[in-house]
C-alpha cells in the first residue's frame, strides 16, 4: 500500500467519524425544541450529549489537519473554492458552543430560549452544509490547471448538492431521534 493511498484512508476513517459522532450531537440540537417541552425536558436532551459534544470535534480538527498534512494542494482547493459554506459552518460551530456551555449561566427564562434556538439554529446549518459540501466533492467542481475553483456559489448549490444537504439533514434528524430514544427515559424518550 503506497502513502497516498494510506493517508486516504485514514482521512476517510477520521471524516466518518465526525459525521457519525457529531451527526447525532446535531440531530438532538435539530430536535431539541420538539422533544424537550419545556426547560426541563431540553435540559434533559442537552445533558446526553454533556459529556461528549465538544470531544467529537477534535475529529474535525484532526480530520482538517490530517487533509492538510497530507493533500496541500487539495486542501488548499477545497478551502478558497468552498470558502462561504466553511465560513459559515464554522461559525456555527462556535456559535453553538457557546449556546451549550452559557445556556445555564443564569437564570432567566429569556436567556435560555435565546440560547436554546442558537443551538437549533446552530444545528441545522451545519447539518445541511456538510452534505453539500461532501456532495459537491464527490460530483465534482469546476477548477482550472492551477487547482484554483473556478465556480460560484450558485455552483455550489446544484440539485445533487441540495440532495445531498437533505440527506445529511435527515441521517442527522434520525441518528440524534435514535441517540435520545436510548438516552433517555419518559417524555423526552417518548417524543424522540
Amino acid at each position: 500500500m503506497d502513502l497516498p493511498l494510506l493517508w486516504f484512508i485514514l482521512i476517510a476513517v477520521l471524516w466518518t467519524g465526525y459525521l457519525v459522532l457529531e451527526g447525532f450531537d446535531f440531530g438532538v440540537g435539530m430536535l431539541l425544541e420538539k422533544v424537550g417541552k419545556g426547560d426541563k425536558g431540553r435540559r434533559v436532551a442537552l445533558n446526553t450529549i454533556g459529556p461528549v459534544w465538544d470531544g467529537n470535534e477534535v475529529w474535525l480538527l484532526t480530520a482538517g489537519g490530517a487533509t492538510f498534512a497530507a493533500f496541500p494542494e487539495w486542501y488548499a482547493t477545497l478551502f478558497s473554492g468552498f470558502y462561504l459554506p466553511l465560513l459559515l459552518i464554522l461559525v456555527a460551530l462556535i456559535v453553538r458552543a457557546c449556546a451549550i456551555e452559557w445556556r445555564g449561566k443564569i437564570n432567566s427564562e429569556t436567556w435560555r430560549s435565546r440560547w436554546d434556538w442558537a443551538i437549533i439554529i446552530t444545528a441545522w446549518i451545519p447539518s445541511i452544509l456538510w452534505g453539500v459540501a461532501f456532495a459537491n466533492i464527490v460530483r465534482g467542481v469546476p477548477i482550472d490547471e492551477n487547482g484554483t475553483f473556478t465556480g460560484t456559489l450558485w455552483t455550489l448549490l446544484n440539485p445533487y448538492a441540495l440532495l445531498g444537504g437533505a440527506t445529511t439533514l435527515a441521517l442527522f434528524l434520525s441518528h440524534g431521534a435514535i441517540f435520545l430514544s436510548l438516552k433517555t427515559a419518559g417524555e423526552v424518550h417518548d417524543r424522540a
